[in-house]
């Protein structure tokens, strides 16, 4: 009863917002807001009014409270069909996720005659599954082994390493590159807290420092957020979750790990305690999917681009990083790709359930984050509902479009345009009132809270498809929410909130 209550919480909160403005509404709209603050945002935005009028014939009507049921339907089938239904949802889940996403998109471009959230789903997900893509490839050709005793304190090692690593190379990078390696090392004892806690740490939390680190972050730059913005306010969080996480994780290794301990053997293995390295030139490919990230034609004028709904879009980033997915793989070392048992099913898996999530999570987008720009609903703003609402429903709709969803709504109480890039910046340094605060507490919740479940964030999926693959029998949706979401994260973020937000 507590996971459907769940669900009808959130979705009689994505209810709520079904007769306001759309997002990206004109500031006129905002009629909560003072002179002054209408004047600053005035000032700044875009006076094009024929551009307006446009970008308004593109938005059409606004979605229906309804049309979030298809979303529900989608995430209870990834929840309930692994666990009740296996064999149908194994051989069916993408014509299930395409069909739901195709219900919603039609409504949306023939009923609703709004083609502005469709076209912006479709190129968010080329932009995800572009980047997922390319990075699972071309880490896949790494091979890297671990000869040393899996021991709690190298395990602890290891994720602390991949949390570091993952501002580097994405959380998706470090989760590819590092799973296969933890499962190696843990062979003899392998459990599913292994693959949790690396969920936790690596491919999710440990991104938080810089906007490469994680898809939400990475969107706030592109919108305006100085690229340096999150390592000087995130750092203070990011070191006390992952502090007590590896804490955590070391005291339940040093009890529940025993069973990889040589000691009772009476031939134990010997360990050179070195860590060998294969396929070492698919670094060059990483490499080139990082820098690619940068071109945006938003930031970078000479990149190509068409105009749409008063937005500029080029895919030369998606052509690249597609590029690297067949030269990484067709030039990998094949016996790193062998070792590392690779395949393209997890990525297969995530690239079909995202179609679903991205086509049929538009509703709920919408209708959230134009409740919380109405008048009743910024009354309500403040960093820790921002907190509480960004992390809540960034565990159960993709973190990054829910962080830009709550960043817009943030900006509007304040009289500011999460589309006027100068405005982003403001609002980044603190220029609103308490606006930087907020922005620490969205960034801080998406990226956090994306640990949450299976979809929270994009390489959850991923490692838990590998995990399966490899042998390992990971909890359904709900046990990985009850047996570990609730009693190891959730205090966690509680207490994130006491340090840093509640008596702020």
């Amino acid at each position: 009863m507590k996971h459907i209550a769940t669900f009808c919480v959130l979705f009689t909160l994505i209810l709520l917002g079904g007769n306001q403005p759309g997002l990206g509404a004109p500031i006129a709209q905002h009629a909560h807001l003072s002179v002054a603050e209408k004047t600053h945002v005035s000032q700044e935005f875009d006076g094009d009014e024929s551009a307006h009028e446009g970008q308004d014939a593109h938005h059409g009507k606004p979605a229906p409270g309804w049309l979030v049921i298809p979303f529900v339907v989608l995430l209870l089938m990834i929840a309930t069909g692994p666990l009740f239904y296996e064999h149908f949802w194994h051989h069916n889940y993408p014509k299930i996720a395409v069909a739901l996403a195709v219900i919603v998109v039609g409504y949306y471009l023939f009923v609703l005659q709004n083609t502005h959230h469709p076209f912006h789903a479709l190129a968010e997900y080329v932009q995800f599954i572009a980047l997922l893509a390319s990075l699972y490839v071309a880490s896949g050709g790494i091979l890297i082994n671990v000869d040393k005793a899996s021991t709690p304190l190298v395990n602890v090692g290891i994720l602390v390493i991949g949390a570091l690593i993952s501002n580097l190379i994405g959380t998706t990078g470090a989760s590819m590159l590092l799973i296969r390696p933890f499962i190696r090392l843990n062979r003899h004892n392998i459990q599913p807290y292994h693959i949790i806690f690396f969920i936790f740490m690596v491919s999710n939390i440990g991104g938080s420092l810089t906007p490469i680190g994680d898809p939400p972050l990475f969107l706030g730059f592109l919108k305006g957020v100085p690229f340096i913005w999150t390592l000087e306010h995130n750092w203070p969080a990011w070191v006390l979750a992952l502090s007590l996480l590896s804490i955590l994780f070391f005291v339940v290794d040093k009890k529940l790990g025993r069973a990889s301990d040589d000691s009772d053997k009476e031939q134990p293995e010997t360990y050179s305690n070195k860590v060998s390295l294969q396929g070492s030139k698919n670094f060059v490919w990483l490499t080139i999917i990082i820098l690619s990230v940068f071109f945006d034609p938003n930031k970078i004028d000479w990149v190509p681009a068409i105009h749409f709904d008063g937005q500029r879009f080029s895919f030369i980033r998606e052509i690249i990083m597609f590029s690297v997915v067949f030269l990484s793989y067709k030039f990998a070392d094949k016996q790193a790709l062998d070792g590392n048992e690779f395949n393209f099913e997890p990525i297969r898996e995530v690239a079909f359930i995202f179609i679903g999530i991205f086509g049929t999570m538009m509703p709920a987008l919408e209708l959230v984050g134009t409740f919380a720009q109405s008048e009743e609903g910024s009354a309500l703003i403040n960093h820790n509902t921002l907190y509480w609402g960004t992390g809540i429903l960034s565990g159960f709709l993709d973190n990054a479009p829910t962080y830009l969803n709550f960043l817009a709504a943030a900006m509007a109480s304040q009289g500011a345009d999460i589309n006027n890039m100068a405005q982003v910046k403001d609002f980044a340094d603190d220029l609103y009132h308490d606006s930087s605060f907020e922005l620490l507490a969205i960034s801080i919740a998406s990226v956090f809270f994306g640990a949450m479940t299976y979809i929270g964030n994009g390489p959850n999926f991923m490692v838990k498809s590998i995990a399966e693959q490899s042998g390992i029998r990971m909890p359904s949706f709900f046990g990985y929410i009850i047996r570990f979401s609730i009693p190891i994260l959730i205090p966690i973020l509680i207490l994130t909130w006491l340090v840093f937000f509640a008596f702020a």
